[in-house]
């Protein structure tokens, strides 16, 4: 019988490494996904704003290529058997390599009232959900000054002009960026008239806005959570190594430490560079970890040894609503260079990067530089 692989997840890491697989492998694929389209993620807080989004049906998406699709929740890993169980399939899915690629999500389960108040941009459903609310109009705070929260702020201010937006931090308005990058940060959010908060700690968010560490109440009409993200539970419930956060602990292959027969991906799974540097959860890092877990799993299968992950960033490329944007260009480690791309030029700049992406999922190609 043919090699039988299985992908979890077909998000941006776990749809490529499922389409090259079969371009590479000669193995017989089964991808499962909860959902039948493909999310543009980097795109919700588009949705969000009450865009419309292009529809991306995954049976469109792998046409002609010979992967079974099955659409339902993964509930849990049996390694002992090499089988994962769903939420409405009886049978169990049996595997000789699975690759875990389930992504993540917002953390709202970390401060008080988060899950019952606030509302993620991380999946459609809660971007459809705050769509819905934000057109009711009232004050909008945003918790969270990392890349996430500057796009959805700036996105929502510029939409909705009439809306009432504000940023909370506890750190700098975009502290990972150049200076150069945050001065430009702080004119936008002045024109579109977002009203920053710094060094503020959220302990608590109630129905009507936030509580800072010290007991200052922020009111809001909606509270918008974009700080932190967690995984899911199912690769530490199946006794696979996981670190602190439940991401898989994989080698320098993508492989499992514990399980050689699996392989971590995307935002689910805790990659190191050389020199133990942890990658962000971003396309940036997701793309090139599915490139690499193909690459190994295809060298296995015929014998070989596979080199280790080799990948450099480039940029990190922020929307600024529709009209504007920022890139901040960056060195291979992913630490800012005071070099930035502002304006209508970087507007258009990310949303050829955003198109690429989805380029890259109808046309898989493994890199020749491994």
């Amino acid at each position: 019988m043919a090699h039988h692989m299985v992908v979890l997840g077909a998000g941006y890491a776990g749809l490529l490494a499922a389409k090259l697989a079969a371009k590479r492998t000669g193995a017989r694929i089964t991808l499962v996904n909860a959902g039948d389209r493909f999310v543009e993620r980097v795109r919700l807080h588009q949705l969000a704003a009450g865009q419309r989004l292009r529809d991306l049906p995954l049976k469109d998406s792998l046409r002609g290529t010979g992967i079974e699709l099955v659409v339902d929740r993964v509930t849990g890993i049996d390694t002992a058997d090499r089988t994962v169980r769903l939420a409405r399939t009886p049978q169990a899915v049996g595997y000789d390599t699975l690759v875990y690629a389930l992504g993540s999500r917002a953390d709202l389960d970390s401060v008080p009232g988060a899950a019952e108040h606030a509302y993620g941009v991380a999946l459609a459903e809660q971007a459809s959900r705050l769509r819905d609310r934000v057109r009711e109009g009232g004050t909008v705070t945003v918790a969270g000054g990392g890349l996430t929260g500057i796009e959805a702020a700036t996105e929502l201010a510029e939409t909705y002009p009439e809306l009432k937006v504000g940023l909370v931090t506890d750190g700098m308005l975009g502290g990972a960026l150049s200076e150069r990058a945050r001065r430009y940060l702080r004119r936008t959010f002045g024109r579109l008239g977002i009203e920053v908060r710094e060094n503020a700690r959220v302990t608590e968010v109630r129905a009507d806005g936030l509580v800072l560490e010290g007991g200052e109440h922020v009111g809001a009409d909606t509270v918008v959570w974009t700080t932190g993200f967690r995984v899911p539970d199912l690769a530490r419930e199946a006794g696979i190594a996981v670190d602190g956060h439940g991401r898989m602990v994989v080698d320098e292959t993508l492989r499992s430490v514990s399980h050689p027969e699996i392989y971590g991906v995307g935002d689910a799974a805790a990659v190191r560079r050389p020199g133990g540097q942890e990658p962000r959860m971003a396309c940036a890092t997701g793309l090139p970890s599915a490139q690499q877990a193909v690459h190994a799993i295809a060298a296995r299968m015929a014998g070989r040894e596979p080199r280790p992950l080799r990948f450099r960033y480039v940029n990190q490329c922020i929307s600024l609503g529709r009209r504007d944007g920022l890139i901040q260009f960056v060195h291979a480690d992913d630490s800012p260079r005071e070099a930035v791309l502002t304006g209508r030029p970087a507007a258009l700049y990310k949303e050829s990067i955003v198109r690429g992406t989805i380029l890259s999922q109808r046309y898989p190609a493994l890199p020749t530089s491994f």
